[in-house]
């Protein structure tokens, strides 16, 4: 059996072949990745971006089509930035509120389980662990 080697007698030389440069990881830069950042910083906006958009629950759909509550994109924004926020924080089930507006999601299916209103004269909320405020 022949083995073929590529030339290169270390990984930082074929990284530095494959980046463009004489030295290793010089190329970072033109790769996209900014210097400095951590791994982790980088992985977590890459998942960040692959996470499925915030879904709705029937019930939920319900109680906003039942309330008239119409969300804008930017309550919505919010809605899933805050959503995001809790589950960074270890929180499975969390308060989020927009404006006035409240809603419970779990974090790990990324839906949203209830909405209601200012008009709603329930103001508990039980089995929960955290709350955000978006």
């Amino acid at each position: 059996m022949k083995i073929e080697t590529n030339g290169y007698a270390s990984i930082e030389q074929a990284a530095a072949a494959l980046l463009g440069s004489g030295k290793a990881g010089a190329g970072v830069q033109e790769s996209g990745f900014r210097q400095g950042r951590s791994f982790a910083e980088i992985l977590s906006e890459k998942s960040d971006a692959l996470k499925p958009e915030l879904m709705f629950s029937k019930h939920a759909a319900e109680r906003l089509s039942d309330r008239n509550i119409a969300l804008t994109d930017s309550q919505l924004s919010r809605l899933t930035r805050g959503t995001r926020e809790a589950e960074d924080k270890g929180i499975r089930s969390s308060l989020v509120m927009v404006d006035d507006l409240a809603f419970i999601v779990n974090t790990k299916s990324n839906t949203v389980v209830t909405a209601m209103d200012p008009g709603n004269d329930k103001n508990v909320f039980t089995n929960i662990d955290g709350a955000v405020i978006a």
